[in-house]
């Protein structure tokens, strides 16, 4: 099977945004700190956008098991065709990811690997979290999106561990409570993904499907 870009919109259909959950690790954070975004998108974004979340962990997706190469499009597995009719469907990303060893997590970069086209010309914006708010996950992402044309915006939210999270132990996902600060920088970001995922359709429109 090819690539599945005939998802794709019309010029004039309304933005589709999906916040990507970039862990697969029972008992993550990962979830919640996007149900945090896609609440505060869709408020921000109501009548100019669709916001939907998108999890990896849905997906079932094994180590890369395609026998060819992403670029060519020739998905031979169900789970990657069900998985690039999602990321085709989506005009930007708001991608959630911790911070797993100085980069992002290998389940994320194995989602990402899976495509090519179906990533092209899109938008994405970032909210990471960890010890050091997830910055370093980020620099990571930023170099392997640009990689499969994927422009990323500059503002990005990176939320602290240790004080934008309520638990009573720190091996249980508590409660996403970030700061005000946070929902500015977040509200920046989106304005930022909004512009680019807009600036970015007719390339996305004027690909054959």
């Amino acid at each position: 099977m090819t690539s599945s870009l005939s998802t794709q919109q019309s010029d004039s259909e309304p933005l589709r945004l999906a916040v990507l959950v970039g862990s697969t690790r029972p008992g993550r954070r990962s979830y919640l700190v996007a149900e945090w975004a896609a609440h505060l998108a869709r408020e921000a974004l109501t009548g100019r956008a669709e916001v939907s979340i998108i999890d990896i962990a849905e997906f079932d997706l094994p180590l890369l098991d395609e026998p060819q190469p992403a670029a060519i499009g020739d998905y031979r597995h169900e789970h990657t065709r069900r998985w690039a009719d999602a990321i085709a469907a989506a005009d930007g990303f708001i991608i959630v990811t911790p911070e797993y060893n100085h980069s992002l997590t290998p389940a994320l970069k194995n989602a990402i690997d899976y495509l090519y086209a179906e990533w092209h010309d899109k938008a994405a914006g970032f909210v990471s979290f960890g010890l050091n708010g997830g910055v370093r996950a980020v620099e990571h992402l930023r170099l392997t999106l640009s990689e499969v044309k994927v422009a990323c915006v500059r503002s990005q939210v990176a939320l602290d561990l240790f004080t934008d999270f309520a638990f009573d132990d720190v091996s249980e996902p508590g409660t996403v409570q970030p700061g005000e600060r946070h929902v500015r920088l977040f509200e920046r970001m989106l304005d930022e993904l909004l512009q680019w995922s807009a600036a970015l359709r007719p390339l996305r429109v004027s690909v054959p499907a």
